[in-house]
């Protein structure tokens, strides 16, 4: 039983719903409001007395104030959905690791002190620009990858705490296949947490070497390494978890024939 990896390709149906749901939601509630108010301001302007003309603009500020409240929902319920919808996009994205070019759907991941960074280095110099983005790349997806080893780790613990209450003859291999998910698991975490104070170390040149207006000679073979961790680190924290997914459908069909084993 084997899952093959493949690499999510951002396109330009994503960039244009992105776009939509970001108009959508700061336009709905003006939108809401003039069509909430136009409703009844244009009868108001038709009005053959004073005393439907002011029951008009009384009932055109209302509707203006309520489709204000329906609008501002809107919004709220639209910007929600594109942050799930986005948070989904980038797990989509990462899951083979970040490229330089993906960058700009992880900025609400990066630091303030990165984004100041990198919308500066953008504006005096391309190259170095290209560069922090690279590194800045390898530092996300290894920030994500220390979050992500961390829960499976914590899920992996937990599944060989509950083991001691499975009777099986296979419990001594469950227990071991775990052992070495585990220490799967904190190899990559290790590796991870290297990479990424390797990449914070060379985001910070990268900046210094801006701000001096000098060229990043002799750094292009160090940021072909960090792109190779980059590439590498989420493929096999996706194996490892694949690997945990078909173990644990293993488990529960042991269990499952243990019970009715039982139960007969």
């Amino acid at each position: 039983m084997t899952q093959e990896i493949t690499r999510y390709e951002v396109t330009s149906a994503d960039l244009r719903k992105d776009k939509l749901l970001k108009i959508g939601g700061y336009s709905l509630p003006l939108a809401s409001a003039a069509i909430g108010g136009l409703i009844f301001f244009i009868p108001f302007l038709f009005s053959s007395t004073i005393a439907l003309s002011g029951m008009f603009l009384i009932l055109s500020v209302i509707g203006f104030g309520v489709g204000l409240l329906l609008g501002a929902a809107g919004s709220a319920a639209t910007f929600l959905y594109r942050n799930r919808w986005l948070a989904k996009i980038r797990d989509r994205v990462a899951i083979d690791g970040i490229r330089a070019g993906e960058v700009k759907w992880f900025w609400n991941e990066m630091k303030g002190e990165e984004k100041r960074a990198l919308k500066e280095i953008e504006s005096k110099n391309l190259m170095l620009a290209d560069a922090y983005q690279e590194t800045l790349a390898s530092r996300l997806t290894a920030t994500r990858i220390i979050k992500s080893t961390n829960r499976e780790l914590l899920l992996a613990r937990r599944r060989k705490n509950k083991l001691r209450y499975l009777k099986s003859e296979r419990l001594e291999d469950f227990k071991s296949e775990i052992d070495k998910d585990i220490e799967n698991l904190a190899n990559i975490k290790k590796e991870a947490s290297e990479m990424q104070v390797e990449a914070e170390s060379r985001l910070q040149m990268i900046e210094a070497a801006s701000r001096r207006g000098a060229e990043l000679a002799g750094n292009e073979i160090a940021l072909r390494k960090l792109s190779a961790r980059t590439e590498e680190l989420p493929l096999a924290l996706e194996a490892a978890r694949m690997e945990e997914e078909i173990r644990r459908e293993l488990e529960a069909e042991t269990k499952e024939i243990l019970d009715e084993e039982f139960s007969g």
